[in-house]
């Protein structure tokens, strides 16, 4: 036995009043010693802690005289069922041939009876023993135990591992599953069959998920077994999405008033789904308030503390627990179990007075009275029905059963090693702190068929099963498998339910619904309510181009630039592409007004054709006038590049030809107003000006002044062309297909040369506007100019300011206005008096004086 072990020693010495004298060689204990419930002493012992009782009597103590033993009430079938399970273990190992053979196992069992002070107390006598007197050689001999089965719950087990840790000696529990114990700094030597509340939260939490619940309320055990419990599964459930409307702690020793309280917080709360983590005996006084106050509707989710506890689900009363789900250890089936819990007699041991009291118990008689209700030691277990004899739920039970096995095959390994072994000082009886070495590696496989090992914490693989608590035919309530959850598989799998066999609290069967808004539909996103959960929101319209395609979407998300939101908002679709079709209806018109400019153009050159030996065509320089009509048809022909889809094609066609027919018909109109007015200077006597402007030099001028555009718009072509464009900025609901103008300083060169012989034109004919002929062209060409310069100066405002198609349309119309204004008034009042005033088409007329 280590220093630290004589250390505890004194310390219970000193707590039960034991004075030592210095010289003293033995020492007598002053108090009681802690004495087992169930022992029996063999070979190797393995010790054991359960809540046998419920509750320990609590006294004052005077510190006058010796305290009287801790007096504990209520006896609890299902620990004393732990309690013979545990020692149905040792039995079953004793009697193998395979398993530890020629060694014989004895066990200390020990009643905490729920009481923390208790279970410290229990293992300080499993670790130095319970006699009377102590002497120099108890030091010398080896702990009273190899191993300490137990406890029952979480915080009990957290000061029994706290208390026995620092001596090396094993702790493994068998129903403590509070997360915190998973911590090796603190809890060195601590192991559990059963699995850590850590995947029991989380997995709490999914299912929570799964079925839709994102408002629910908690109430748990105001232990290490509830408030870790919650803290986990607040934690999860945030990770989920799920919002906890309230969170209530009770502990079974609370008083009235507050479960009061919690109770009216239920009563009160809009949650429809209940959480409870809760241990049963705290559960236990809740539900009888709940009862009494006939409080219906609610989906309960329970720990598997109670889940699949016979005493609640077999109490009418608690009927209003149909539809609960819940996670639950694995149930299993032992072998002989049933026959081993019915020959417990009190007869066994006379002497023990717990077996006395769990047979008045489980009769109702009393072996102090002699009658109709004393107990006559003939009654029969196997008769009974109850939660001792029934053998259908041993979830827990098996992991009792599993805690002794694990610490046989760490024994046997052990042994098998001292046996294998050559050093003789490492033969003899295992120490604790050799058991504690082996058992961290220890793996077997039970006759369930499960195979156990502990991780680097000491806990085992974390599987449950998901029960429903289900109406029997006789009122009670029967558990359901509907699923199961696996910590050893991928993430996405760990949870599998069966939802088609889950039966709700509703009556007609329906999913509850548990929110506390409503879920927004696609095409929505939640709006968080100021000073209220994440949960509680607005469900906000997307805004346009913006879309949510899943129900209670945080965020609505833009579409990508060529697509744009429907009229839902749940789902993107193609922009219209929009540009100046042929066939909508202010294509057709253009195409309709170019036709018909082309047509009258046609017509008035066949026209000019007919009478071309005529004055007034001869007198207007016919060659000019047919290459003016020439290039006007061109200009109306050029509007129809801008109709139709862009391509690379037409966006270079579409300005150079603009561009090029109109420097062209600008420059015939140009040469005949120069022709004008050198005709009039060459009616002055001695002029002979018209040689320096005659035809070959109205050509030259005609080519030159063209060539110049020419030049322009290839330079333009080959530096920076034009080119088709998706332009997504100026709409956002569409996109506008257009011609980039690739160099604007091209564009507007081209449009400047245009404009710059316009205006050259314009001056020209207004100066020789007022010249003395009967017929002046001159007068004619300023109104044409007039118009011309009026609609393209008109052009580029509206040209930068129109957007999408409307673009094209303006450059269009100037277009087509432009050369209509040409053609009517240069060429309409010439067939006006070819057609109609013949008298006027001669010579004379046509000269003055």
């Amino acid at each position: 036995m280590t220093k630290r072990t004589v250390s505890l020693q004194l310390m219970l010495l000193i707590v039960h009043g034991v004075f030592m004298p210095a010289s003293a060689q033995v020492c007598s204990l002053l108090g009681q010693p802690a004495l087992p419930s169930l022992y029996a002493e063999r070979d190797i012992n393995i010790g054991a802690i359960f809540s046998i009782h419920r509750d320990a009597v609590l006294k004052m103590h005077n510190y006058t005289s010796k305290p009287d033993p801790t007096a504990c009430v209520s006896l609890n079938l299902r620990e004393f069922k732990f309690a013979q399970t545990f020692i149905f273990a040792i039995e079953e190992i004793n009697n193998s041939t395979e398993l530890l053979p020629g060694i014989s196992l004895g066990y200390k069992i020990y009643d905490s009876c729920r009481s923390i002070a208790q279970t410290i107390l229990s293992g300080m006598a499993l670790m130095n023993g319970y006699e009377a007197t102590l002497s120099d050689m108890s030091c010398s001999r080896p702990p009273a135990v190899c191993a300490i089965v137990g406890e029952s719950t979480s915080s009990p087990t957290i000061g029994l591992a706290s208390l026995v840790g620092p001596f090396s000696l094993p702790v493994i529990s068998h129903f403590a599953t509070c997360a915190c114990l998973s911590d090796r700094k603190k809890y060195p030597s601590f192991f559990r069959t059963i699995s850590s509340d850590y995947y029991q939260s989380r997995a709490l939490a999914q299912l929570v998920k799964h079925f839709g619940w994102t408002w629910v309320g908690t109430v748990r055990s105001r232990n290490d077994y509830g408030n870790n419990g919650i803290a986990a599964f607040e934690e999860a459930a945030k990770e989920e999405g799920v919002c906890i409307e309230y969170s209530e702690a009770i502990l079974s020793s609370d008083p009235q008033e507050q479960f009061l309280k919690t109770l009216k917080v239920i009563k009160k709360g809009t949650a429809r789904v209940l959480l409870a983590f809760m241990a049963l005996g705290d559960f236990l006084p809740l539900l009888k308030v709940i009862s009494q106050h006939n409080i219906t509707g609610i989906q309960w989710v329970g720990s598997e503390s109670w889940i699949t506890s016979r005493t609640i689900a077999e109490t009418k009363e608690y009927s209003f627990l149909s539809g609960a789900v819940g996670f639950a250890i694995a149930n299993a089936k032992l072998v002989g179990l049933r026959d081993f819990l019915v020959n417990v007699h009190p007869n066994q041991e006379p002497n023990n007075e717990l077996l006395k009291e769990f047979w008045e118990i489980a009769f109702q008689c009393s072996f102090r009275n002699i009658g109709s209700d004393g107990c006559t030691g003939s009654e029969r277990l196997a008769e009974l029905q109850n939660e001792y004899t029934d053998v259908s739920e041993l979830r827990i039970v098996n992991k009792v059963y599993t805690a002794v096995y694990a610490v046989a095959y760490t024994l046997q390994n052990v042994l098998k090693h001292f046996r294998s072994s050559t050093n003789s000082s490492k033969r003899g009886w295992p120490t604790p702190q050799t058991v504690l070495k082996y058992m961290r590696d220890v793996r077997f496989t039970v006759k369930t068929g499960e195979d156990i090992f502990f991780d680097e914490s000491g806990d085992p693989v974390s599987r449950y099963d998901l029960v429903n608590w289900q109406p029997a035919e006789d009122g009670s309530l029967q558990f359901e498998l509907v699923g199961l959850y696996d910590s050893s598989l991928p993430s996405q799998q760990r949870l599998q339910i069966n939802q088609e066999h889950i039966l709700w609290v509703d009556k007609h069967g329906q999913l509850p619904v548990s929110v506390c808004s409503e879920i927004c539909p696609p095409g929505t996103r939640k709006a968080v309510q100021k000073g209220r959960p994440v949960c509680c929101y607005d469900c906000i319209p997307c805004g346009e181009g913006e879309i949510s395609n899943g129900t209670d979407s945080s965020d609505c998300f833009p579409c990508d630039l060529e697509s744009w939101s429907n009229e839902r908002k749940d789902g993107c679709i193609l922009k219209v592409v929009e540009f100046l079709y042929y066939t909508e209806i202010m294509g057709v018109a253009f195409c309709i007004f170019s036709f018909i400019g082309v047509l009258l153009t046609a017509i008035i050159s066949f026209l000019f054709y007919l009478h071309k030996e005529t004055s007034i065509v001869r007198a207007n320089n016919s060659e000019l006038s047919f290459l003016l009509l020439f290039s006007l048809s061109l200009c109306f022909l050029c509007s129809l590049t801008f109709l139709g889809r862009p391509t690379e094609w037409s966006c270079m066609l579409r300005h150079t030809a603009f561009g090029i027919t109109f420097v062209l018909c600008i420059s015939c109109i140009l040469g005949k107003t120069i022709v004008v007015l050198m005709a009039f200077k060459a009616t002055l006597p001695g002029s002979n000006v018209m040689k320096w402007f005659g035809p070959l030099q109205q050509r030259l001028s005609v080519v030159s002044l063209t060539f110049i555009q020419l030049i322009i718009c290839v330079l333009w072509l080959t530096i920076s062309p034009p080119f088709p464009y998706m332009n997504l900025s100026y709409y956002r609901e569409k996109i506008i297909l257009e011609c980039n103008l690739g160099s604007a300083l091209g564009f507007w060169a081209v449009l400047s040369y245009t404009g710059l012989l316009s205006v050259m034109c314009f001056l020209l004919a207004f100066l020789a506007r007022k010249l003395p002929d009967n017929f002046n062209e001159a007068k004619f060409i300023t109104f044409s100019m007039l118009i011309f310069c009026a609609v393209w100066l008109t052009f580029i405002p509206a040209y930068v300011s129109s957007p999408g198609k409307f673009t094209v349309a303006v450059q269009i119309f100037a277009i087509l206005s432009s050369s209509f204004g040409l053609l009517f008034c240069i060429f309409v009042p010439k067939c006006y008096i070819i057609l109609l005033r013949p008298e006027k088409n001669t010579k004379k007329h046509m000269m003055r004086k």
